[in-house]
C-alpha cells in the first residue's frame, strides 16, 4: 500500500510539473503557478519544483517571492548557481543593487566559472558607480561568452560603461 501512495505522489508531481509547463508554454503564468500550488508539501522543496516555481514567479515579475524561491533554491542546493544569480537579479530589479551584489560575491567560488555571473556583477557595479569593478567582470564574461557583449550594447544598467562595450 505504501509503495502504491509513493508511486501516486510522484505521477501527481510529474503531472503537476507538466501542467505548470503547459500553461506557461500558452502565457497563462498564473494557471501554471496554481498547479505547483497543488504539489504536496513533501514535494515542494525538490529542484524541480522550485526552477519552476522561480521562473513563473519570475515570468509573473513578483520579485519578493521570486527571492524567497531563491532563499530556499541556496538552502537546498547551496553548490548550485541559480538561487544565487536569479535572486540577484530579483534583488536588483527590486532596486536592491548593493543587496545583488552582496550576494553574488558571498556566492560559491564555483560560479565564478559562470560568464552571468560577471555579467550581472558588470552590471551591479555599473549602476552603483564602481566604473573599473563593471569594467573587470564585463571584460571576463566576454572572454567567457561573446553573446554578452552584443546583450551588453542594449543593457540599461551599462550606460556608464558604454564605451568598454563599443570598443
Amino acid at each position: 500500500m505504501r509503495a502504491i501512495c509513493h508511486y501516486l505522489a510522484r505521477m501527481s508531481l510529474h503531472h503537476s510539473l507538466l501542467a505548470a509547463q503547459g500553461y506557461l508554454e500558452l502565457d497563462m503564468a498564473e494557471e501554471a503557478l496554481r498547479e505547483l500550488d497543488e504539489v504536496v508539501d513533501s514535494e515542494r522543496d525538490r529542484e524541480d519544483v522550485l526552477q519552476m516555481r522561480l521562473f513563473i514567479m519570475m515570468r509573473l515579475r513578483r520579485w519578493e517571492g521570486a527571492v524567497l524561491t531563491c532563499g530556499r533554491l541556496r538552502e537546498t542546493l547551496p553548490a548550485e548557481s541559480a538561487g544565487y544569480i536569479h535572486g540577484a537579479f530579483c534583488l536588483h530589479e527590486m532596486g536592491r543593487t548593493l543587496e545583488a551584489r552582496k550576494l553574488l560575491l558571498e556566492s560559491p567560488e564555483t560560479l565564478h566559472d559562470d560568464p552571468t555571473y560577471h555579467y550581472n556583477l558588470g552590471c551591479y557595479e555599473a549602476v552603483l558607480g564602481n566604473v573599473e569593478e563593471a569594467q573587470r567582470h564585463l571584460r571576463t564574461s566576454f572572454r567567457m561568452d561573446n553573446k554578452f557583449r552584443e546583450l551588453a550594447m542594449d543593457d540599461p544598467d551599462l550606460l556608464p560603461v558604454r564605451a568598454l562595450l563599443e570598443s
